[in-house]
């Protein structure tokens, strides 16, 4: 089945009705709004190899959301589109909670613009940085003043709320910091987002890659240039040859231990979410960038293993995933 953004979306109110099975037939996943619609895919595969015998249901709070759930032990699965902070450890630890961290996809995080804006032919790191850092808040509103070669008209910000992974992550790959300004128009629906940038002229957004290739009718994509180099277009193919820096990075699962281990169900979902045949023909479908064949077996590896814990040391850019995959989790 053709799996799109907007079908998922679909899917996702019907699969979340009340339902009277068993509570051993569930497994509850919320999180990440940029995870969801490869998580919303592989539920509906699922349940259809399981011939109704499991339901899952996926809830989109954002990463930030959906980890203050998993570390109280609501949850079975944490969709999370940057590595869990350090205070997220700190509230599972307090709550009993081990985890499993598998990577889900590779995302080549994009930066839309409206198509009728014709004055931009590529951004740099630079300019983003001048335009989202907390000291531009009031005082860098235009084009102009954001880089000296756009014109003079009105700069008008979409992006992610604070809840959202995909917002660390910018934050993290562009400011190097742990905040922006603040006057923007913040959302966790993506599609608020895309809405946004494709009515006005002068809008500029970011979020995950596949959101701009469900809407690349109405958006175009600013290519990026990092430290001097030469400006890289957001594609599956840039992420991964990670040609497309700093944005390119890995997005997650996050599984209880506990879950895991008590909850045959919730085991066979994560390994049917890790096979590789499965998860790359469900992941390209819905826009993002299925994992290297090694990083799918490590995965593998780890999660038979019950490897617990994090091979992130702090917020982390540019790393690769087969690196990161054959770190030990602490």
């Amino acid at each position: 089945m053709k799996h799109t953004l907007s079908t998922t979306l679909v899917l996702s109110s019907l699969l979340t009705v009340s339902h009277t099975a068993n509570a051993r037939d569930l497994v509850k996943i919320d999180g990440s709004s940029t995870v969801f619609p490869i998580t919303e895919a592989m539920a509906e595969e699922f349940q259809i190899a399981e011939k109704g015998k499991t339901m899952v249901t996926v809830g989109i709070s954002g990463t930030g959301g959906g980890f203050k759930k998993f570390c109280r032990g609501e949850t079975d699965i944490s969709n999370a589109s940057r590595p869990i902070k350090d205070s997220e450890r700190k509230l599972c630890e307090e709550n009993g909670v081990e985890f499993i961290e598998l990577p889900a996809a590779l995302d080549a995080l994009t930066v839309v613009i409206n198509p009728k804006n014709d004055w931009v032919k590529q951004l740099n790191v630079e300019d983003l940085k001048k335009a989202w850092e907390p000291a531009a808040q009031g005082k860098i509103t235009s084009w102009k003043q954001m880089n000296p070669d756009f014109p003079d008209r009105p700069l008008k910000l979409f992006g992610p709320g604070t809840d959202s992974g995909t917002y660390d992550y910018f934050l993290e790959a562009v400011v190097e910091g742990k905040s922006s300004r603040g006057d923007f128009t913040a959302t966790e629906d993506d599609n608020i987002i895309v809405q946004g940038v494709a009515n006005d002229v002068d809008a500029l957004g970011f979020f995950g890659l596949a959101y701009f290739e469900e809407n690349k009718d109405k958006l175009k994509a600013a290519p990026i240039s990092w430290k001097g180099g030469a400006a890289v277009e957001p594609s599956v193919e840039n992420a991964k040859n990670a040609t497309y820096q700093p944005l390119s990075r890995p997005i997650f699962i996050y599984v209880s231990k506990k879950s895991a281990d008590e909850k045959k169900h919730v085991e066979r979902f994560v390994e049917f979410y890790m096979d590789e045949k499965e998860a790359s023909k469900l992941v390209s479908e819905v826009g993002y960038v299925p994992l290297p064949e090694k990083a799918y077996k490590l995965a593998q590896e780890n999660f038979k293993n019950r490897s617990t814990g994090s091979v992130f040391h702090g917020a982390e850019v540019g790393v690769g995933i087969e690196e990161l995959l054959a770190r030990t989790p602490k």
